[in-house]
């Protein structure tokens, strides 16, 4: 768990808790961030999700990740939305500034990625707004 502004340490008391010093300068921060320790770890590879989509179901985790392609997306009903899996072949081409993530990669390097069909809602909430009842 990347975390920035906030300090979560007393909710993450079961997770492994990156943190990301410069999380102001955005999201391609707290991504590295993860990605270098994940390569710390020795892992091969990460899948990268974010905390204000909790209707993602544990499942499309799992479909994710159980994919063999460097770039892997969920795809809910057509639109493509974290969690996102990432080989360790592709962090060198991830970005490094700004407030991107894999999305310019993926855009760039349509021959890595393969969609993955996923069940739940990739509802995205920012605001008190985004929580209201849907029709």
């Amino acid at each position: 768990m990347v975390v920035g502004a906030i300090d979560l340490a007393e909710v993450l008391t079961d997770q492994t808790v990156v943190d990301n010093r410069d999380w102001q300068s955005g999201l391609s921060s707290s991504l590295r961030a993860g990605v270098n320790e994940a390569q710390r770890r020795g892992y091969d590879s990460v899948v990268v999700g974010l905390g204000d989509q909790p209707l993602v179901p544990s499942s499309a985790w799992s479909a994710v990740q159980a994919t063999q392609s460097p770039i892997a997306v969920a795809n809910f009903g057509g639109r493509r939305t974290p969690p996102v899996r990432l080989s360790s072949e592709v962090w060198p081409l991830l970005p490094t500034m700004g407030d991107i993530g894999a999305r310019e990669l993926m855009r760039a390097r349509p021959d890595l990625v393969r969609d993955v069909a996923c069940d739940g809602d990739c509802l995205d909430i920012d605001t008190v707004e985004d929580m209201a009842p849907r029709t």
